[in-house]
């Protein structure tokens, strides 16, 4: 390690509590001069960690919209192996907690019903902003939507799924009725215990990328208020949380990790690695030699009863 960025990591270890932001501006481009073994070495990590800490102390947590379709594609395949247990002819009861503008929705739809076309899967749409769920509900995206979650929504589409999803007219494209139907869009408060009477209770309840935008405190409430609308052996997705405080209510509540596909899941969303540790919403490399690894880095969990929580 060329010695100037070792002092630099000295100090930082010293006073990470303490960073003035024109500190952590230095030391992100020192991080972005080190060789990958380095970072991703033992002391890397510890560096890393530390400078994610100032990082989120520091960070106005505000709300964003951003989004994409098909996110986390390990996550849809994971969603994909667990509807394969249920009973052909069956029912699918799937809520989608914190929807934003509906690309998690149409996702999630887009996986299920070509591949279990005798499955019903019966969705529930769920987020706190009207304007976002009307933008769902309509299911027409183009440069104006884009715009308004800051990111170009279709990045992750090729040319066979921008077809297959929407209808198109100009650079307008509109989710195919097929995938339309069968969704319920509800305004509503994923921390609010009275939400199931509104929803009910589901197979699979999908609560990622929003409780992120909370502080600690917030988080953990909301996230021990999920289970209520999870049928016992039901499976909670739930990405895009402060790690300390997802696995704190995991092992509390006694949720078992899902392990099949967890690695590729955690890495299956690129953005969030790549910000780590220098963006508060970046996720941490995931570390096997922790023993508290499964329940850390897992993002499905498969839950018990309501009544014993």
């Amino acid at each position: 390690m060329p010695k100037g960025i070792g002092r630099a990591v000295r100090h930082s270890f010293r006073e990470g509590r303490r960073l003035s932001p024109a500190l952590l501006e230095l030391n992100e481009r020192l991080w972005h001069r080190l060789p990958a073994p380095v970072r991703e070495s033992g002391v890397g990590r510890a560096y890393g960690t530390r400078m994610h800490a100032s990082v989120s102390r520091r960070a106005d947590r505000e709300m964003y919209f951003g989004t994409l379709f098909l996110r986390n594609r390990p996550a849809l395949e994971l969603l994909r192996r667990l509807a394969d247990r249920k009973e052909h002819g069956g029912t699918l009861r799937v809520a989608v907690l914190g929807c934003s503008i509906g690309a998690e929705v149409y996702s999630i739809l887009w996986t299920l019903r070509p591949a279990y076309p005798d499955l019903k899967v019966v969705v529930k749409a769920v987020d706190v902003t009207p304007r976002v769920l009307d933008v769902a509900e309509k299911g027409v995206y183009g440069p104006e939507v884009s715009k308004t979650v800051g990111s170009s929504i279709f990045d992750r589409l090729t040319a066979d799924e921008l077809e297959g999803m929407f209808d198109w007219h100009g650079d307008q494209g509109r989710i195919k009725p097929w995938l339309r139907d069968g969704i319920t869009w509800t305004v509503g408060d994923a921390c609010d215990p009275d939400l199931v009477a509104a929803v009910g209770v589901q197979d699979v309840v999908v609560a990622s990328n929003f409780l992120c935008h909370m502080d600690a405190r917030d988080a953990e409430n909301c996230l021990r208020n999920l289970p209520r609308l999870t049928q016992e052996g039901g499976y909670l997705f739930v990405s895009g949380v402060d790690l300390d405080v997802r696995t704190g209510v995991a092992l509390d509540l006694g949720w078992e990790p899902v392990t099949e596909l967890l690695a590729e899941m955690h890495d299956g969303d690129p953005l969030v690695r790549a910000d780590w540790p220098w963006r508060w919403w970046g996720l941490e490399p995931l570390d096997r030699t922790r023993p508290d690894w499964q329940t850390r880095y897992a993002t499905t969990f498969r839950v018990g009863a309501v009544s014993g929580q």
